[in-house]
């Protein structure tokens, strides 16, 4: 029906004959990367004063390349996550669950907002989680890349996220993958992952030496943009409970704050280093740590940092708040839904 709008003149000739001069217009253009070089639509659009104009699209390529360059410093860029937990559990105001039961649904179906109008009658929330996998995999990655080999591509997207949370490389990824007899090259494997990666699938986090203060270049690891996909790509036997949550955490601190690293010190490894402008905030998540010994694990990391900056320990334990060497030890659920920036 809206083929025609492909072409960029026709689309902008269109736009324009819709305006209404005397009032602000505001004009929403969805998937506008589909139509080639709608750069210039854009751009035109944005010079007439009486225009608001509002670009969504799924694929981070929508404000690369020359659209970049004709609005430096004049957008405004939102990217949109699923709902996380503390959202998730508001479309539950009026059930019996208490809030441990509310987190397992939350694994079990994950933050796509559309999952929240589903019952599990007739496996309903798998068949529109594999649906929209589906659609990610067929048009934001293979159809806009000219990828061929789906085999292949869903070989590598399942490592990932049955190793979220674990350090990876592409040559570790490589060199599984062929030694089980399915052959892939790391140049296959890279470009496979950094659309994963454009298509906000899948989300990469660098090193960071906290004593050295600078960022490492290997050893990277890979967290899921959703749990409930992740479980209905993968299933959920011999699910890893601690690497879960620490996908979950990871969410909600990228909603927090404006950069998220994997901290090293000396051999030792703090789950997170967040940081915004107040400073830094380190995490550590582990889901228990009622064992002494597994306390004095998770809490080693943290202790060998030398400044002053809040240092946390998140588990789902149901114990009151504590503080150990500086290190406050707290309820992760409760974090999720009652703090905000620290």
């Amino acid at each position: 029906m809206n083929k025609k709008l492909k072409d960029s003149e026709i689309l902008y000739k269109h736009i324009i004959s819709s305006l209404d001069n005397k009032n602000m217009n505001y004009i929403f253009l969805d998937e506008i990367q589909e139509v080639p070089n709608f750069e210039e639509v854009v751009n035109s659009l944005y010079r007439l004063k009486n225009t608001d104009i509002y670009i969504t699209g799924s694929n981070s390529h929508l404000l690369s390349g020359e659209l970049a360059t004709y609005l430096t410093g004049r957008y405004v860029k939102i990217e949109m996550m699923p709902l996380s937990f503390k959202e998730f559990i508001s479309t539950y105001d009026n059930s019996n669950l208490n809030l441990e039961q509310l987190y397992q649904l939350y694994l079990s179906r994950g933050g796509f907002p559309v999952i929240s109008t589903l019952t599990d009658k007739n496996n309903q929330v798998s068949e529109v989680l594999s649906a929209i996998l589906e659609t990610i995999i067929a048009r934001d990655i293979m159809q806009r890349n000219n990828f061929r080999d789906k085999e292949k591509l869903v070989d590598i997207l399942a490592f990932i996220m049955d190793n979220i949370g674990n350090e990876t490389s592409i040559n570790k990824i490589s060199d599984t993958l062929t030694s089980s007899g399915r052959k892939i090259s790391i140049p296959t494997v890279e470009s496979y992952i950094s659309e994963f990666v454009n298509s906000y699938l899948i989300y990469k986090v660098k090193r960071y030496d906290i004593k050295g203060k600078n960022y490492l270049k290997s050893l990277e690891k890979y967290y899921v943009c959703d749990i409930g996909i992740r479980n209905t790509f993968i299933g959920n036997k011999n699910i890893d409970i601690g690497h879960i949550l620490e996908n979950i955490v990871f969410l909600e601190l990228k909603r927090r704050y404006k950069e998220i690293y994997v901290g090293k010190i000396y051999s030792a490894e703090v789950d997170f280093v967040a940081l915004n402008s107040s400073g830094i905030n380190y995490y550590q998540v582990s889901a228990s740590v009622r064992d002494s010994k597994t306390l004095e694990r998770e809490i080693k990391s943290l202790s060998l940092i030398k400044d002053h900056f809040p240092k946390y320990l998140l588990t789902l334990d149901r114990d009151p708040i504590r503080t150990l060497n500086g290190i406050t030890i707290m309820n992760v659920l409760d974090w999720l839904i009652k703090y905000g920036k620290e």
